[in-house]
């Protein structure tokens, strides 16, 4: 895969190092996956689960990243966290779709983000049972494969089609359903496909015209924001607010100010 050309040395090694950790991560947990498979902790309730492989893929990114650039922090869903000394900072989801990967569901993708000084510089998604490798890099535009793509023009509200998420904590997931519901009559229809890095790849390849999730962490939207937002997709979270573990909404322009407000109008942020 050719690697985004950018006149800065550090970015284009950032990437590289990026997406060839991604894909080994993919491959292991593709080849890797044991017809057993089961869970081997729970996190936030007995239904948001990880699983050994889970684990092992952090472990592989993560010992890879290190070997290559001992003095970069990591911030990882699993565990992994430094700061580090070199301004470099990765943000890993090892398989961000666990549930679908579980169930043996083709939805599910390895993240990883390099932030430089807080700011995220490089996003790699890779969805190995789709093929497909999502990639960006500050000001440089987005790729799917070797293909640059962008977002969708934009329709009316009442023909977007829209993705969600929902958590895993039965009251907060309740909520979320209820507003769903609310949404559901503005909107062409609502998907929910298991995996945030995903959809956001999906609104930066055209194939959705907006996303909104609450309860994010940011190894589940730090690469895929970047995606979006370099195919022309406006991103953010409360209104006048960036993505947050409050709300993340990610939409093509027209439909993101218009998603926003309804989302801030039905309360999508809070029980």
């Amino acid at each position: 895969m050719a690697v985004t050309t950018t006149s800065d040395p550090l970015l284009s090694e950032l990437l590289a190092l990026a997406l060839e950790a991604a894909d080994r991560a993919g491959r292991l947990l593709r080849d890797g996956r044991p017809d057993d498979l089961g869970v081997a902790a729970t996190k936030s309730s007995p239904i948001d689960v990880v699983t050994e492989m889970d684990i092992a893929a952090e472990k592989l990114i993560t010992g890879f990243l290190a070997e290559r650039r001992p003095d970069d922090g990591f911030l990882g869903e699993e565990g992994a966290s430094s700061t580090g000394t070199s301004g470099i900072r990765w943000v890993v989801d090892p398989l961000d779709g666990t549930v679908n990967y579980l169930y043996g569901l083709p939805t599910w993708s390895v993240s990883i983000a390099a932030q430089r000084d807080g700011e995220t510089v490089v996003g790699v998604v890779t969805a190995p049972m789709r093929g497909e490798t999502s990639r960006a890099v500050l000001g440089g535009g987005a790729f799917l494969n070797d293909r640059p793509v962008r977002c969708r023009p934009a329709p009316p509200l009442d023909q977007a089609l829209v993705a969600t998420g929902f958590n895993y904590v039965t009251e907060v997931r309740t909520h979320q359903a209820a507003v769903a519901e609310r949404l559901i009559p503005k909107l062409r229809d609502i998907r929910r496909g298991g995996s945030a890095a995903v959809d956001l790849c999906d609104v930066a390849a055209g194939r959705l015209d907006g996303y909104y999730e609450r309860g994010l962490n940011p190894w589940d939207v730090a690469a895929g924001d970047l995606i979006a937002r370099e195919a022309g997709a406006q991103t953010g979270g409360r209104p006048g607010s960036p993505p947050s573990y409050e709300l993340t909404v990610a939409a093509v322009p027209g439909v993101f100010g218009p998603l926003q407000g309804l989302l801030e109008e039905f309360g999508a942020w809070h029980d």
